[in-house]
């Protein structure tokens, strides 16, 4: 390359001079002379490199000490409130319901069958960056911890189950009774209507007795007697499975099932199940109410729309809904103000298994038109804080989830909204009130 500039630059040197219109031709420098102007060309390049490279240097330090001065700048986020909480884990043996840690939001826990919560069954996000409440843990439900075993008797765990190992003497499902003086548990004694005199025959010179079937042979061979046998018992102590869902009612030689008032007895002669009164017109309900079965009886409604306030008013549309009258165009609280209410009523049983979906809440366009692009969903009123969490099932549609068992009997309430968005932008809300009447029942 060296070779190639220097002989560029004779030529450059020897060109013909164009002066004055006419050619003449300039005497071409000797070899000293060009390699001498060569010689400065290339201190004259060595000098920028020096430059350029000195250049560099001096920014690549300034650089650096901006670098170093910024990071010892104190942070400007640190004292400003943090937006969100650390995140928590779902406890062993147990399930977390809710994903979001913003500051406001909640976070529930429950526990797996045969497990208790030790802790915060709920936990919310507050504004310093800490959760409410303490860590949640699932225990191992022990059946041992109300010492069921009586007189020195010892209890040992099994699954969902215990057994008494009674001390010298005693015996019975809880080591109540004296060997030498307790009757089956599952005898019934003292009571003529469950007695029977047992049917004796006399076989080879020998007599041999027998009772009916529901009876067994108590007393000694010389004065027998048949005592009822008590199945409602004898299938609690075997624990081999309840005889009846609700009520088992002994009887002579046998037993029956019952139901509590409101339900009825299934063909099955063990199950029980609701009544619907409003269905089979055995209500008392007036003109302008609706009847709303529950379990084990029926409630009469007529909800009504709230009443109005300023440029807020609503008229109802159908027995268990109201929408909002046209708002003013300057009115802002009008149109932040629910546009439809509903209402909703569920029947509940006692322990019921959680997590339970109870209640959807979705949007729907009218034909033609394209729906929100955003929508949001909220619990915002009622008695329940909680119990309830509320997620979104899918990009429409939201749903109310039991989180924690509930016992009856008891009513609650639980209000929950969902607004609708466009480009970020406010549309709409909707409100459904839910009325759950708890029945004292598990079935």
């Amino acid at each position: 390359m060296a070779l190639s500039f220097r002989r560029r630059c004779l030529l450059l040197l020897c060109l013909t001079a164009i002066q004055g219109g006419h050619a003449s031709v300039q005497t071409c420098m000797d070899k000293h002379q060009v390699v001498g102007v060569l010689r400065q060309m290339e201190k004259f390049l060595k000098g920028q490199e020096m430059r350029f490279t000195e250049g560099l240097r001096i920014m690549k330090s300034k650089l650096a000490t901006l670098q170093n001065s910024v990071s010892k700048l104190p942070q400007a986020d640190q004292t400003a409130a943090p937006t969100t909480c650390p995140s928590l884990e779902a406890p062993a043996h147990g399930t977390k319901f809710g994903s979001k840690y913003f500051v406001g939001h909640e976070v529930h826990f429950t526990c797996s069958q045969g497990y208790h919560l030790v802790g915060s069954a709920t936990r919310a996000c507050r504004d310093n960056g800490t959760w409410t409440g303490i860590s949640a843990i699932c225990k191992d439900i022990s059946e041992c911890e109300s010492n069921p075993c009586q007189n020195g008797g010892t209890c040992v765990e099994g699954v969902n189950q215990y057994k008494c190992i009674c001390a010298q003497n005693w015996s019975g499902s809880h080591c109540q009774h004296q060997t030498q003086t307790a009757p089956p548990e599952w005898s019934v004694m003292n009571d003529p209507a469950f007695s029977r005199r047992p049917r004796c025959a006399q076989v080879n010179q020998a007599q041999h007795c027998s009772c009916d079937a529901g009876f067994h042979m108590s007393g000694t061979s010389d004065n027998s007697i048949c005592q009822d046998v008590n199945e409602c018992e004898v299938y609690r102590l075997d624990q081999g499975g309840k005889l009846c869902v609700h009520e088992c009612v002994n009887v002579p030689g046998s037993y029956r099932c019952s139901c509590p008032s409101g339900y009825k007895l299934l063909a099955d002669r063990r199950s029980c199940e609701d009544v619907d009164e409003c269905l089979s017109q055995q209500h008392n309900c007036s003109r302008g109410t609706t009847c709303i079965n529950m379990g084990g009886g029926f409630q009469c409604v007529n909800p009504e729309c709230s009443r109005s306030h300023g440029n807020i008013s609503y008229v109802k549309t159908s027995p268990f809904q109201c929408e909002r009258n046209p708002c003013p165009m300057d009115s802002r609280s009008c149109h932040l103000a629910p546009k439809t209410v509903s209402f909703h009523y569920l029947s509940l049983s006692s322990n019921l298994q959680t997590p339970a979906t109870l209640f959807r809440m979705a949007t729907a366009s009218a034909p033609g038109r394209t729906g929100p692009d955003s929508l949001r969903f909220g619990i915002v009123g009622g008695n329940s804080r909680g119990i309830f969490a509320m997620q979104r099932s899918d990009r429409q549609t939201g749903e109310l989830i039991l989180v924690q068992q509930l016992r009856g009997p008891q009513e609650i309430s639980i209000d929950v909204d969902m607004s609708e968005y466009s480009d970020r932008t406010f549309q709409a809300k909707h409100v459904a009130k839910v009325n759950i009447l708890v029945s004292p029942y598990n079935f």
